[in-house]
């Protein structure tokens, strides 16, 4: 029998590769079946049990007397159970799942409007009162494109690149309630509309509940240093005014608290200076206060150990303790309240799969810069394709960067597609590219058909 030839062996080297990535469909197929018959068998288990409660309800009622009154709002709120109405809908520069950005600051340019329904409010103008004065504000939003109601308590970021986490532990939107929260940029409010920008949201979006952001209460960061400076404050409020002499010392409140009665000779209230007389140097003390010379060496020890504070600035500010023997050195710093930075998962900065390059070919170049403005200024007439939200081609390709470069490709297209185009919607334009080993080009910029304008 003669050898097969090289073209034989080529074909049957790509039947072989056909049958085993065949092989790992097939594979994925009886998982995906396996999961779909667990979540219809959750989904049965839960109807059946809702219509069980139903018979029960319906015979409770029939046994009740007619007087009873149904369960008032007040009560079933407080039993959790609410019912949510969307106070308006987005209208973003994402019109599919595909290519949005998993979080707001990916893409800067990203815009968006929120107008709000008139069914909440008669006059919804009035809501929005006020909260132009805030440059951003919490967003609280419906996952409506999940395409499924059930969820798995572990979730598969794609930024961990298919290692499994918590779902209370990520953002991923298969969640049992399945609620967003976003902080978008608020750039104007008109009348009852609220232009938006770095956003995360598909057009269509139901939103719940606007909140404005206040970095005082928001930001950590924010609050410790502003914890900080009040500890500054109130150190700087009670220290006391002069502890370099030796004729007139000066007990603060502390002093009092930890020396042992035993050791301080009582002292009349009239003689002893008050804060204000302390605060001040100018005012001299009417009359002279012995004081134990140990007492003396101790407020010298307190001079300098304030002294050494000053200089140094640490970063967590703490009180004075003086023992109630001089004999004992100055005690050490004792921190009320520890001054941790704000920690967050080593995988969030440090993630497992790096930023992109992001590359134009000359023709996708040329394409995007067909586009007009969102507010143009060009001749009337003209058939050049329009955004509908963003506001020049540097921003066009300045978001379609950040969304390459963040890789918005799932985990399984990322393992088992290497080698198939990509396509995602950018406001009016249809975008194809590619994604190599540690890049993505774009290969060209259409625009939607159903987006063309004529100016």
């Amino acid at each position: 029998m003669k050898p097969p030839c090289d073209c034989c062996s080529e074909h049957i080297q790509k039947l072989n590769q056909q049958v085993s990535v065949m092989r790992k469909e097939i594979k994925n197929l009886r998982q995906m079946l396996d999961s779909s018959v667990r979540a219809f068998r959750k989904h049965l288990t839960s109807v059946q049990t809702a219509v069980s409660r139903m018979s029960c309800c319906k015979e409770e009622k029939a046994t009740a007397p007619a007087a009873a009154s149904p369960a008032s709002p007040q009560t079933t709120l407080e039993q959790g159970i609410i019912q949510t109405t969307p106070i308006g809908f987005i209208s973003s520069c994402f019109a599919m799942k595909n290519g949005t950005p998993r979080q707001p600051t990916v893409c800067g340019p990203s815009r968006a409007e929120l107008r709000i329904q008139q069914n909440i409010f008669n006059n919804p103008q009035h809501a929005l009162l006020g909260l132009q004065q805030f440059s951003y504000v919490w967003i609280i939003f419906l996952f409506h494109k999940n395409g499924q109601l059930s969820c798995k308590a572990k979730v598969k970021p794609p930024r961990l690149n298919g290692q499994r986490v918590g779902v209370y532990s990520t953002r991923s939107p298969h969640r049992p309630n399945a609620l967003g929260l976003t902080l978008a940029k608020l750039d104007k409010i008109e009348s009852d509309t609220l232009y938006l920008s770095d956003i995360d949201m598909i057009a269509g979006t139901p939103v719940l509940d606007i909140k404005p952001y206040i970095p005082d209460y928001d930001c950590p960061d924010v609050r410790m240093s502003l914890e900080s400076q009040q500890t500054d404050s109130d150190q700087n409020i009670g220290a006391p005014g002069d502890l370099n002499t030796e004729k007139n010392p000066v007990k603060s409140d502390e002093d009092e608290e930890t020396d042992a009665p035993g050791n301080v000779t009582e002292i009349n209230a009239e003689v002893l200076p008050t804060k204000d007389c302390c605060e001040k140097e100018t005012s001299p003390l009417s009359t002279q206060v012995s004081a134990p010379k140990h007492l003396q060496n101790v407020l010298k020890e307190v001079e300098a150990f304030v002294t050494h504070i000053d200089t140094c600035q640490p970063s967590c500010e703490s009180k004075n303790q003086v023992s109630d023997s001089a004999k004992s050195k100055p005690a050490a710093l004792s921190t009320e309240r520890p001054c941790y930075g704000v920690e967050a998962a080593r995988w969030i900065r440090q993630p497992p799969i790096a930023s992109l390059d992001v590359r134009f070919t000359p023709r996708a170049e040329s394409q995007l810069a067909e586009f007009l403005p969102a507010h143009p200024s060009g001749a009337p007439g003209s058939d050049r394709p329009g955004f509908q939200f963003l506001r020049s081609t540097d921003e066009a390709a300045s978001a379609i960067r950040g969304i390459l470069s963040a890789d918005p490709r799932s985990v399984y297209r990322r393992t088992r597609c290497k080698d198939r185009l990509f396509f995602f919607t950018l406001d009016t334009a249809d975008v194809t590219c590619w994604f190599g080993e540690d890049f993505a080009e774009v290969l060209q910029v259409r625009p939607v058909q159903s987006h063309m304008k004529s100016y």
